[in-house]
């Protein structure tokens, strides 16, 4: 078996910030820097001390944020964002991260960059 890679492969970019005043902000231009790593979607999460607020769509980071009110909107002190390179799954929005979730009464922001391919039974588990 070889392992030799037969073209140039990219996976997922995530980029996180803690404890920054504009943390959004800098997470775009952390993203902005891993452009090349994924073209499909982009999404950020921000913290506002505790309440968290996210943006998300399909296309090119600065498509996705193509009005400076949009990053504005993410307030907080913490962030993360991600870049999408599609392996698995459908081009949709819903594809696309970081995902926000509600949990009791808290909310999760979530990024990662793989595949769950066993999801529906870690859902039903949980």
């Amino acid at each position: 078996m070889s392992y030799e890679a037969k073209s140039l492969n990219e996976e997922c970019g995530i980029f996180g910030i803690w404890g920054h005043p504009d943390a959004a902000q800098v997470t775009y231009f952390g993203l902005h820097s891993l452009q090349h790593r994924g073209q499909e979607g982009a999404g950020i999460v921000a913290n506002n001390s505790g309440k968290l607020d996210g943006h998300r769509d399909l296309g090119l980071l600065a498509e996705v944020f193509q009005k400076q009110e949009q990053l504005n909107a993410l307030e907080g002190t913490a962030a993360i964002g991600h870049v999408r390179y599609a392996t698995a799954g459908t081009g949709s929005v819903d594809n696309i991260q970081p995902f926000l979730f509600k949990f009791y009464d808290s909310q999760i922001g979530l990024a990662h960059n793989g595949n769950l391919t066993n999801a529906k039974r870690l859902r039903k588990q949980l």
